[in-house]
């Protein structure tokens, strides 16, 4: 008895498959791509004046942008003898100009010392020692005693982790030093300075670009704070809160940071203020018999008028 293969076992006929490993091997391009390169060749082929003028067009921009490049690199050395002398000559008027400030500040100081000679020989001994004193606590009388010098220093370069090229070293900014400044008027500070500038009540500290500005001069680097106080001055300021931060800053930024004690510190006196909306107060000259005229009182004391106008 004959059957085929399926029958009586309950089950459909086996349906052979292709091998798709076999035939992925045999043709192993994509049916696609033959059917394009098959399109291409069915295809006119372009004719030769189009493909001359893309070649042409396209060495036309080439030598426009070769020519381009050229002007504007004559252009550039034509212009550099220029910006050379231009910047030569601010150069030089910058320093004309520091010059003539040093030579001005240096004249200030000799009509300020002559204007003191002559008011404490126009005053007296008691009165002249009064003003002294009042200078000094203003910032306006150059001062001498012992104190504190707080030094601090930009910190080396140092070379990028990635690239290694050297970086900007880490450096001192103008709230470190307006935070030093104010932790030492804390800890007792009666006179301060920041390299020489003496600090008033109307001193600013601020920057402008990468320089420090006090008092709207430039300083620079390094940096030292010079404060004349109680001898308890320096253990107080070492507990404040700039030296702990500026001490940890060092630390990890390389930023040079120190504090030491020193005698007969000489402080210099700050320029005069210029006064904005302060004025002197004048009395009026008595006339008699005039209307709103003011009499002298009893103890010859006179009223005079309050700046802001009110009459008391």
């Amino acid at each position: 008895m004959t059957g085929t293969p399926g029958e009586g076992r309950g089950r459909p006929d086996r349906v052979y498959a292709p091998d798709f490993l076999t035939e992925l091997f045999r043709n192993p391009l994509d049916p696609g791509y033959a059917d394009a390169a098959a399109h291409r060749e069915r295809q006119a082929p372009s004719p030769a004046w189009r493909r001359w003028s893309a070649h042409s067009v396209s060495l036309v921009v080439v030598l426009s942008l070769g020519f381009l490049f050229a002007v504007a690199y004559r252009q550039t050395l034509e212009a550099e003898p220029g910006r050379s002398q231009a910047r030569s000559g601010l150069v030089e008027q910058i320093k004309q100009r520091q010059s003539e400030t040093d030579r001005l500040s240096v004249r200030a100081d000799e009509l300020r010392a002559e204007v003191a000679r002559q008011r404490a020989a126009a005053l007296g001994g008691s009165e002249a020692a009064r003003l002294r004193n009042l200078e000094a606590g203003t910032g306006l009388g150059r001062v001498r005693g012992d104190g504190v010098v707080v030094r601090l220093a930009d910190g080396p370069q140092k070379p990028d982790a990635v690239t290694g090229a050297d970086v900007g070293p880490s450096r001192v900014i103008y709230s470190d030093l307006q935070g030093v400044a104010n932790d030492l008027w804390a800890a007792g500070a009666e006179a301060i300075a920041i390299n020489g500038q003496r600090l008033t009540a109307m001193s600013t500290i601020r920057s402008a670009g990468q320089a420090i500005l006090v008092d709207f001069r430039p300083v620079t680097g390094p940096y030292e704070v010079s404060a004349i106080g109680p001898g308890s001055m320096r253990d107080r300021y070492e507990d404040s809160r700039s030296a702990l931060t500026m001490r940890k800053v060092a630390e990890d930024t390389g930023l040079s940071f120190g504090v030491r004690e020193a005698d007969d510190l000489t402080l210099p006196a700050a320029p005069d203020p210029r006064l904005r909306y302060a004025q002197p107060s004048v009395s009026p000259t008595p006339s008699s018999g005039a209307k709103g005229s003011v009499r002298p009182g009893p103890t010859g004391s006179r009223t005079s008028p309050s700046p802001s106008g009110g009459g008391r």
